[in-house]
């Protein structure tokens, strides 16, 4: 067997530590400025390490984090093999928990290095998008935030009005045109006033970017590469041309998902599993692992299935009827018969296309 050069790297906004291996030899600590100098002696470093000791391959791990992939892309460019790990789905002992460092992170990852080279265990690893499928993601997170920017506004006027005893006439609804005019006029104390003036012009604000973003959003569901799947998702009650939009930018290829069972588990919809000597098929809550941004939306969309269309409501009530005192239940499994209908139709719209 080759030699293999095996690099595993604890990745932060001003530097990189590693731990470097030549096959079954010991890892050697180092560390590296986060810099496009810092990365290009890394890879370098290692290129150097792999013809000294005629090894054929390098294959560089690192955590997933908020600086995304672009470590991911310098170590493709440079023609190095490159995985990027999930922290949700690497074991962590209580001890590890207490130990906490760059350089123990770096070890720990190596180990799981070793084991996926040297015996062919399986790294948890994430799938890499595309670099167009990352700015898509970029705009409609942003839209996204700006809802949630707007919920948050609209809770603060809510509870700035329950303070003050404000209460509003029963004839209006809330956040309509005429409840709106009358949030501008009720007389109130000098400082609540300003207060409450201040956050109306903050909510008109993020609508009005919320109207600019929903426009570009539209714009990019009419592009070749969303279409077709776009349109084909709209076809399900309750889906929409953002939450369409939401879903595919979020799920990425829907072809690496090789049954229905990896779309509920990469949803976070599957339930957790506790099976162990007698005690056998015991079923927890749902893992909450993957996007939370789409499980968001998948809720948002069951309720407006629920209300309108009457063959899920059928599915709605009969989970419900099982145990009244908890819906949420009856929620999540809708959602995840959502989001696998989804997953098909999509991939019937790749097909086609």
């Amino acid at each position: 067997m080759k030699k293999v050069i095996m690099c595993s790297a604890d990745v932060h906004e001003k530097n990189i530590s590693v731990a470097i291996a030549v096959h079954r030899e010991a890892s050697v600590a180092k560390d590296y400025p986060y810099t496009m100098k810092g990365r290009q002696k890394l890879l370098s470093d290692l290129k150097t390490l792999a013809e000294k000791n005629q090894a054929d391959r390098i294959v560089v791990v690192y955590e997933a984090s908020s600086l995304g992939y672009g470590f991911y892309d310098d170590c493709r460019t440079a023609g190095v093999e490159c995985h990027v790990l999930a922290p949700t789905r690497m074991a962590k002992s209580a001890q590890d928990r207490k130990r906490k460092s760059d350089r123990w992170d770096a070890k720990k990852m190596m180990e799981l290095l070793r084991g996926h080279v040297l015996a062919g265990n399986e790294l948890p690893s994430v799938w890499v998008p595309d670099h167009q499928l990352r700015d898509d993601r970029e705009l409609v997170r942003t839209r996204i935030d700006i809802g949630e920017k707007k919920s948050a506004v609209k809770a603060q006027v809510q509870m700035l009005l329950k303070r003050t005893r404000a209460k509003r006439p029963p004839e209006f609804k809330n956040w309509t045109l005429a409840y709106r005019a009358w949030l501008k006029k009720i007389e109130l104390p000098v400082g609540t006033r300003t207060a409450l003036d201040s956050l109306l012009r903050q909510l008109c604000h993020l609508e009005e970017e919320s109207d600019q973003m929903d426009a570009v959003i539209e714009t990019l569901s009419q592009t070749p590469r969303y279409l077709k799947p776009v349109e084909a998702l709209q076809k399900v009650k309750g889906v929409g041309v953002f939450a369409a939009i939401v879903y595919l930018t979020e799920m990425g290829d829907l072809s690496r998902f090789a049954n229905r069972r990896k779309v509920g588990a990469y949803l976070g919809l599957a339930p957790a599993c506790y099976e162990s000597g007698e005690a056998s098929d015991r079923k927890g809550h749902i893992t909450r692992q993957g996007p939370s941004r789409l499980r968001k939306i998948l809720c948002q969309a069951v309720w407006s299935r629920v209300r309108c269309d009457e063959q899920e409501r059928v599915v709605y009530e009969r989970i419900v009827s099982r145990n009244p005192k908890h819906k949420k239940i009856a929620v999540v499994a809708c959602m995840r018969r959502l989001g696998i209908l989804l997953w098909h139709k999509g991939l019937e719209a790749k097909a086609a296309a």
